[in-house]
């Protein structure tokens, strides 16, 4: 394969950042000096100058739809999607058709994405009440599966687990991380059948009071419990409340990241848009757990920054216009797909979730321009927590001998989001139109110059991610 000679780059790794040349050998990083003179004409220069390299952002939680959900995304387009923007590895969920309730489902999304992810995979084994048994040979596969995911919320049918026996017998036995939605249902029935009282017609701006703080408080705090209880391995996705952090230790007495045995995520939609955006974005931000008011936004960052949210995802859920309750109007803007009679009932036929692996970093990236984020925390953050939380091996760092999976961004460049730039197989998004202050011009996986200024190699497919547990 090509190896790669990257010259006079920023280096952002490990809290710090170093001005040097890297050498990338047979897909690993081979050495990293102040400076590295190539005498081999296998050797292809990239010149880094005014560029700075980061590792490859390792995202923990995404909906690639594949199988049963082609129509509105799949491993190969959204993995594609990820790789232009700096994501190399991914962790996929479970709420597929059929759901991966079984060993044989679980290893079919495997076998999908070593024929056509451009980046490295993994998969949650998912869980129903009534597949413990099943579950639990995952315990067999712990170092090669990410976790278990288990919906104590925000689901329904065979993906709610509600069933306390089958949550007790999961989370003491187990032997992976578990990675649980929380949202206390019970709380958004009664919050629904509230507003349905007194409002005659629901919008957007209603999921953040249907769905609210409460709910989210109650059922991490369930989860917590059972999870002191039996002493779990646990991770909780997507915070999104500012009651919740709460629940998460002070970072003076945690301890180290790989020491921890309860962890937190926060994605990038709670870090950017509020309640503010429901009037200018309606159902375009619709997504669970809803996205709340502005001081949540403000205690998440402090939150993240400060190390009681741990890592920072996308939940990356595409659905297509048509399911979102949207159409582009004769200038290709998005806009609801009805009014007046005829669009009543839209907010609650309109499906919950957005795309956003093509944007994360670049999002981060922007928020850094503005002073509210360092790059070497971005790297922190996106890339080794993410390695520390889950035990990724030899990923998620720019060290000597680790898999090459790096991004090289341009902080002098810039990239308006438009249609004609997305790659998600949606074909839209809630960030269109904005303009980020930064570019991202080369992405490697495994070595492989996999994106490299808008142009694709897909020559050489993705890794499954192995775990050191």
């Amino acid at each position: 394969m090509q190896n790669y000679l990257i010259k006079n780059i920023s280096i952002v790794n490990e809290g710090l950042i170093q001005q040097g040349d890297l050498l990338i050998k047979n897909g690993r990083i081979e050495k990293i000096l102040p400076q590295i003179t190539s005498t081999n004409a296998g050797v292809k220069e990239i010149n880094g100058e005014g560029k700075f390299l980061l590792p490859g952002v390792i995202d923990d939680q995404v909906h690639f739809r594949e199988p049963g959900l082609t129509h509105k995304a799949t491993i190969y387009t959204e993995a594609k999607a990820g790789v232009a923007g700096g994501v190399t590895s991914f962790m996929e969920m479970p709420n597929t058709i059929p759901p991966a309730f079984t060993q044989e489902l679980l290893e079919d999304k495997y076998r999908i994405a070593s024929q056509t992810s451009l980046a490295n995979y993994s998969f949650y084994m998912g869980t129903s009440n009534e597949n413990a048994d099943e579950v639990l040979k995952t315990n067999k596969k712990k170092n090669d599966v990410c976790g278990i995911k288990i919906f104590m919320g925000s689901s329904t049918g065979n993906l709610l687990v509600d069933n306390p026996s089958t949550l007790s017998k999961i989370f003491s036995e187990t032997e992976l991380l578990i990675a649980t939605h929380c949202e206390d249902e019970r709380i958004i029935r009664q919050n629904l059948e509230k507003l349905k009282a007194v409002k005659n017609e629901l919008t957007a701006a209603d999921h953040t009071v249907i769905r609210d703080e409460e709910a989210c408080f109650e059922s991490s705090l369930r989860a917590i419990q059972i999870a002191q209880k039996h002493n779990t391995r646990l991770h909780i996705l997507h915070i999104s409340t500012e009651k919740e952090l709460q629940l998460f230790s002070n970072p003076a007495t945690a301890g180290p990241l790989k020491e921890k045995r309860i962890t937190a995520e926060v994605c990038v939609h709670h870090l950017h848009f509020t309640s503010d955006d429901y009037d200018r974005l309606g159902n375009q931000v619709k997504c669970n757990p809803a996205i709340k008011s502005p001081n949540n936004k403000k205690a998440l960052w402090k939150a993240m920054l400060d190390d009681r949210l741990d890592v920072i995802a996308t939940d990356h859920a595409p659905h297509t216009l048509e399911e979102k309750g949207l159409i582009r109007n004769s200038k290709g803007a998005l806009v609801p797909s009805s009014s007046g009679e005829a669009g009543k009932g839209l907010y609650e036929k309109a499906h919950a979730g957005l795309p956003l692996v093509q944007h994360s970093l670049l999002l981060m990236l922007y928020y850094y321009k503005q002073g509210a984020i360092s790059l070497e925390k971005i790297a922190e953050k996106m890339s080794h927590a993410v390695t520390d939380c889950f035990q990724v091996s030899e990923r998620g760092y720019i060290r000597e001998g680790y898999s090459a999976d790096l991004v090289i961004v341009d902080l002098n460049g810039s990239i308006t989001v438009s249609k004609e730039n997305i790659l998600y197989k949606c074909g839209w998004s809630p960030l269109e139109n904005v303009e980020f202050p930064a570019a991202i011009t080369h992405t490697f996986v495994n070595g492989n110059l996999v994106f490299e200024n808008g142009r694709f190699d897909e020559s050489q497919k993705g890794m499954r991610l192995r775990f050191e547990r």
